[in-house]
């Protein structure tokens, strides 16, 4: 197998990995894996700019588990331009009504993030 050129550039760089939690309200879900289901497409596009890899969301008793990898150089800046984007605001007016934060989210966020305590590639 022939690495790319690409392939090392981002092997170079530090992997950094989020998790997060939040509620789903119970009569949204079926309109939540909906939209995440057919999420658009300049989302997707805007998560890539923004240097979002391998990102997932998991469901389970009405919580919702985020998971991705950021590739970048400057995670607040790529965050900052992410969400100051009128499209990302736009599906935001869409998602977060389906949503409730845990009690223990802060100010500074929506989503709760969690603390790694493992990992093994």
């Amino acid at each position: 197998m022939r690495v790319t050129r690409d392939e090392n550039a981002l092997a170079e760089r530090s992997i950094r990995r989020f998790g997060s939690i939040i509620r789903l309200r119970p009569e949204k879900e079926p309109e939540y894996c909906e939209l995440h289901a057919n999420v658009w497409p300049a989302v997707l596009q805007k998560l890539r700019e923004a240097n979002i890899r391998n990102y997932s969301i998991f469901l389970r008793d009405g919580l919702l588990f985020s998971y991705h990898e950021y590739v970048g150089d400057d995670y607040d800046a790529d965050m900052a331009r992410l969400a100051a984007d009128p499209l990302m605001q736009e599906w935001w007016t869409i998602t977060d009504p389906c949503q409730q934060p845990v009690y223990s989210a802060t100010e500074v966020g929506w989503w709760a993030p969690m603390k790694e305590v493992f990992h093994v590639d």
